[in-house]
């Protein structure tokens, strides 16, 4: 069976996404996911029905309104890090400190999904959880301690 990459992140808003504080964050919000829906190796992105980003839906995190969502499947680790740090992205989440708070628990997780599968807001938050419990992990991992597709460590 072949895999694909699937990433979750969340994040709290400093502020609504209307207050101008947010203004450059979320000029960006559609190009920056337009890069993505464009770069190699994209599969798939999280979307409200009219196409807007997962930051505009409601968030299933402790319930509070300010909590934004980013799911995304990609084809390999090399698609999904090149977009991430080596695109116009980087510029964003070098600067996530104007526009986030920080949560005081994991906020991002990757693992392996089969090819025919999308997975849902509930599995990536059971997928922070996991990570959250018991560290890294072949079913939840981020960039410092990547595993592949098979379970294994990648050295």
């Amino acid at each position: 069976m072949d895999y694909y990459l699937a990433q979750i992140n969340i994040s709290r808003f400093k502020a609504p996404l209307g207050d101008g504080s947010m203004k450059e964050f979320v000029d960006f919000l559609e190009p920056v996911n337009k890069l993505a829906e464009e770069s190699d190796g994209f599969v798939w992105r999280l979307k409200d029905d009219d196409g807007l980003p997962s930051s505009y839906l409601p968030s299933s995190f402790d319930d509070d309104e300010m909590m934004a969502m980013n799911m995304s499947v990609w084809e390999d680790m090399k698609s999904f890090k090149n977009f991430v740090y080596s695109t116009a992205h980087s510029y964003f989440l070098k600067n996530k400190k104007k526009w986030f708070e920080p949560i005081g628990k994991p906020h991002f997780v990757m693992w392996w999904v089969a090819k025919d599968e999308i997975p849902t807001a509930q599995e990536g938050k059971k997928r922070l959880d996991l990570y959250e419990q018991n560290g890294p992990s072949a079913e939840a991992f981020t960039f410092s301690t990547v595993f592949d597709a098979q379970g294994i460590p990648v050295v």
